[in-house]
């Protein structure tokens, strides 16, 4: 599977300025890839445009090799009505209950199964919403700031399990953790803002997983970091 892009652009409707200038890059093959970049170059802006491209047959992107992009984001909420437990139980496919059980164990939501989820804290509503839609048929998926809210040291047993699971689907991470870009994803896209003229750059991430335990030195992710830092 492969996520290519070629000279995208995006402006805002009334606006004179380009948010996305001609970004070109590809990505190959599954696992987890990352969107990185300061606030207002057109993170969110790029994956919405993604999520709906089998609609917009104008964008300049080819996706071949995937069918299924699913689209998942920071403070999307649940139904209030119903116990969250419930609620997965409801989108849950059949032959995925064991997988369902084994998320919520990982996601450590076992405890509020049975409340409603604007009782949930905002840490605990992402990772509720994020195993909804790790339940369903997806050949990519787009977390942007899906995980935003929850504790470091969660987010770092989260991540490598995720990838180990999944290891057959394509994955896009939007966020502004710098060192969890780095250290998790397979490559990082900068973004950089259109106004300054530089243009994006795929940096290769050190692509830590369960097998590696975190073992990795820090000078080589002191050297990514760097180096994504420096690509904007």
């Amino acid at each position: 599977m492969r996520l290519e892009c070629n000279g995208l652009n995006f402006t805002y409707p009334g606006s004179d300025t380009r948010v996305i200038d001609d970004l070109t890059f590809s990505m190959d093959g599954p696992g987890f890839h990352a969107v990185f970049g300061p606030s207002g170059v057109g993170k969110t802006s790029f994956a919405r445009l993604l999520s709906r491209h089998g609609d917009r047959p104008d964008l300049p992107v080819k996706t071949p090799g995937i069918e299924t992009i699913l689209y998942t984001y920071n403070l999307e909420r649940l139904p209030g009505w119903s116990a969250v437990g419930r609620h997965l139980d409801q989108v849950c496919p059949p032959d995925r209950q064991d997988l369902k059980k084994e998320l919520i164990a990982l996601f450590c939501l076992e405890p509020v199964l049975d409340a409603r989820f604007s009782r949930l804290s905002m840490g605990q509503q992402n990772r509720m919403n994020l195993i909804r839609y790790l339940l369903q048929d997806f050949d990519l998926m787009i977390l942007d700031e899906s995980l935003a809210n929850v504790d470091e040291k969660l987010r770092q047993t989260i991540l490598p399990a995720i990838k180990e699971r999944f290891a057959h689907k394509m994955f896009l991470y939007i966020s502004h953790n710098l060192m969890e870009v780095a250290r998790f994803c397979r490559q990082v896209l900068v973004l950089a803002e259109p106004s300054r003229k530089t243009p994006s750059r795929l940096i290769s991430g050190l692509d830590e997983g369960t097998e590696t335990g975190g073992s990795r030195e820090k000078s080589a992710l002191d050297r990514v970091m760097l180096e994504i830092m420096n690509a904007f």
